[in-house]
């Protein structure tokens, strides 16, 4: 841990980190920006789901359809290996080289049957159709991927669900928003108070040692919380004034990436309390 802090105190380059929520707030610390940042830790986050996914080939996760993602909401099927059907706001959009795709292979008991295949974005049957620039991480893109009788590289085992869709979004936040505390450490560590750069890094210590954990425990989760809304509130009281004027433009334009979510991240801390832990 001690060697990731100090990276993240003074990035040297060259240095390698085995973990990916390790190289997730690696690739933050070395980013000018929370889109560049994010891009790094969603990376990350799809190599922690499925590790055959290199950081270098920028991975993306497929699911959200045009009835949303729940699972029942999932048209995309999956039969004899191909793939057919339409997956919107995937993040990355052309950017992303390989695929996951959340699909339906069948019913059973009333409910939709889901496992993940990987896929090259490059593969016949695929087009990808750029999205329209957010207000925001203009630098993150986003589109629709549309399958038609694509052949499929493989197909990751266990339930599509519970091993794959279900936990994604902790693994997603562990991993992006250690790449967002990696990116405000590196960037801040001269502009502010040494307090508040100690509490960034006690944060960040906090996200490695979740980063490691199971994230579909309900501990998990409420740790996560506890973390995340200590996160929000400092971040909330930074003095942006000192830092390099360029980043804090950025920092401003893109501040709305770290409420995404949060209604969905609030159902998961009032699940994990109502799971009896």
């Amino acid at each position: 841990m001690s060697k990731l802090l100090e990276y993240v105190l003074a990035p040297a380059p060259g240095t390698q980190f085995a973990s990916s929520i390790e190289r997730a707030i690696a690739s933050g610390a070395e980013s000018d920006r929370l889109g560049h940042a994010f891009l790094g830790g969603y990376a990350a986050a799809i190599t922690a789901l499925d590790p055959f996914v290199s950081l270098t080939e920028r991975g993306a996760l497929c699911a959200t359809e045009s009835g949303g993602g729940h699972p029942r909401a999932i048209q995309t099927t999956l039969e004899n290996g191909m793939l057919n059907g339409t997956k919107h706001f995937v993040s990355g959009g052309r950017l992303a080289t390989v695929l996951l795709v959340v699909a339906k292979t069948g019913d059973k008991d009333g409910r939709p049957e889901l496992k993940v295949a990987r896929i090259a974005a490059n593969k016949p049957g695929v087009t990808v159709e750029q999205g329209a620039p957010l207000d925001f991480i203009p630098e993150v893109p986003h589109g629709a991927v549309t399958f038609k009788d694509a052949a499929v590289d493989a197909i990751l085992e266990g339930d599509g669900y519970e091993r794959y869709l279900k936990p994604f979004r902790t693994i997603e936040d562990l991993h992006v928003f250690g790449a967002v505390l990696g990116c405000l450490v590196a960037n801040g560590r001269q502009a502010f108070p040494q307090s508040q750069t100690e509490q960034l890094l006690g944060l960040l210590c906090a996200i490695l040692t979740l980063g490691r954990e199971d994230p579909r425990s309900p501990a998990v989760h409420l740790a996560l919380a506890g973390v995340l809304t200590t996160a929000h509130a400092l971040v909330d009281s930074l003095d942006l004034t000192k830092l390099d004027a360029g980043f804090r433009e950025r920092f401003l334009r893109d501040q709305p990436l770290l409420r995404i979510a949060g209604r969905v991240r609030e159902q998961r801390r009032l699940k994990a309390w109502g799971e009896g832990v």
